[in-house]
């Protein structure tokens, strides 16, 4: 069974955030880290290409901003180059994804049951 909260699409890079960001984090470090550290620079630009499916599902910016926060350390290594963007993506996509709402109960408990299943 397919989960009903889905997949969410992955952006492009967005390279003229990067190298803003990249640009400030080397000009001013200090600044530049408290600002990824505050969500910056995806969790903007995430709400806008996610947004209206997170809502549909449960999920407020708010909580799109808390947990970008707790990826910073992520971000900050795509945004100096030592992440690849899909890697960086793909990890918070997930991220977000386990922490929605549980929405089907019935389906989770089907899934559970057929893992469990398969283990004994």
């Amino acid at each position: 069974m397919e989960d009903p909260r889905g997949k969410l699409v992955l952006p492009d890079e967005p390279t003229q955030l990067r190298a803003e960001t990249r640009a400030l984090i080397e000009d001013s470090p200090e600044e530049g880290i408290r600002l990824v550290s505050a969500g910056y620079p995806l969790a903007d630009f995430l709400w806008k290409e996610w947004g209206a499916k997170l809502e549909g599902i449960g999920m407020d910016r708010e909580k799109l901003l808390q947990i970008t926060r707790g990826y910073a350390g992520e971000i900050r290594l795509w945004v100096m180059g030592e992440r690849p963007w899909e890697h960086c993506i793909s990890g918070l996509s997930g991220r977000v994804l386990r922490r929605l709402p549980r929405q089907n109960r019935k389906l989770e408990e089907a899934t559970f049951a057929g893992c469990a299943e398969t283990y004994r």
